[in-house]
């Protein structure tokens, strides 16, 4: 039996089996890697440098792109450094330190997307209000807050994960440090502490979930509401990417934390894992790129400018 002060590192599960299979997945995860970095980076280099796009939808776009970059950061470049080398150890500190900051970018993306919830519900349902409740100074206050109760989530997680005795071995069932592998370590039951932080989360995370499902609905009815076809498609069109990366988020996420344990299997947790921490961030670029004649002017302009300094 050993406790958590023995351990010196965990054993993350393994890609594959075989040295073929895991030069294939490091090769995906780096062409995923690459896509996203380049992605987000567009996006985020095109509302830095477009004025145009200095409007409370593309600040918002932009701290979410920002999260994009951290998640696949924290995630992906240890999984490809293990596929390439043929291992599976990751220190003590650096799990803590993974667990962290994925618990802060995963918790500023859901806190994010919500704000972006109610900058559309805002520009449909209230638009001769929209310059007065989303102000500059109203857009950074709620960004900040977004950014300030991600961090206190992340550490206040990593903080009671790593202070439960760990008992169970050191080998974690997911290719990246996350909560629920290393309790499965616990040799302790949940105390109150442990309780009251997956409680105060999971109330967060419910009255976001039904404040968007709420938003949406006037949304919807107002949309209708609209005599003009032209209109319509014009609400639509800023609405449904951010519906779409909503929908991908959620969905991919709650299916990986409250899938029933019988369909429970090792490839089954690692695809999930894969599904919900590292095509998001990859995807969510391209989504909402396809339908914003703006942001995709934007990020032509800056690339062709590129290409001619060049």
């Amino acid at each position: 039996m050993s406790n958590s002060s023995s351990i010196s590192h965990f054993l993350l599960l393994p890609l594959a089996d075989t040295r073929q299979l895991q030069l294939l997945h490091f090769c995906l995860f780096l062409g995923i890697s690459l896509a996203a970095l380049l992605a987000n980076g567009l996006i985020i280099s095109a509302v830095a440098c477009g004025h145009h796009l200095h409007t409370p939808m593309f600040f918002f776009l932009l701290n979410l792109a920002l999260t994009d970059l951290g998640c696949i950061c924290t995630t992906v470049p240890k999984a490809m450094h293990n596929s390439l080398w043929d291992t599976r150890t990751i220190s003590y500190s650096g799990c803590a330190a993974q667990l962290f900051f994925f618990v802060f970018f995963i918790s500023a993306e859901y806190y994010l997307l919500t704000i972006m919830c109610y900058d559309r519900y805002v520009s449909i349902c209230k638009p001769l209000h929209y310059r007065t409740l989303l102000g500059s100074r109203a857009c950074a206050h709620m960004a900040a807050a977004a950014w300030a109760s991600a961090f206190l989530n992340a550490l206040l997680h990593t903080a009671n994960t790593f202070s439960l005795p760990l008992c169970q071995g050191n080998a974690l069932g997911g290719f990246f440090c996350e909560i629920p592998h290393i309790l499965k370590l616990s040799c302790a039951h949940l105390n109150f502490r442990e309780f009251g932080a997956s409680a105060f989360t999971t109330s967060l995370a419910l009255g976001c979930f039904v404040f968007i499902v709420f938003s949406y609905v006037q949304i919807f009815r107002a949309v209708l509401r609209i005599s003009s076809e032209q209109g319509q498609h014009k609400a639509f069109s800023t609405c449904l990417p951010h519906l779409a990366v909503v929908s991908l988020f959620i969905s991919t996420a709650a299916f990986a934390y409250l899938k029933p344990p019988s369909i429970s299997s090792p490839s089954l947790d690692l695809a999930l894992s894969v599904l919900y921490s590292v095509v998001p961030p990859a995807l969510n670029p391209l989504i909402y790129s396809l339908r914003n004649q703006e942001l995709k002017a934007s990020v032509w302009t800056l690339m062709t400018g590129c290409l001619q300094e060049h």
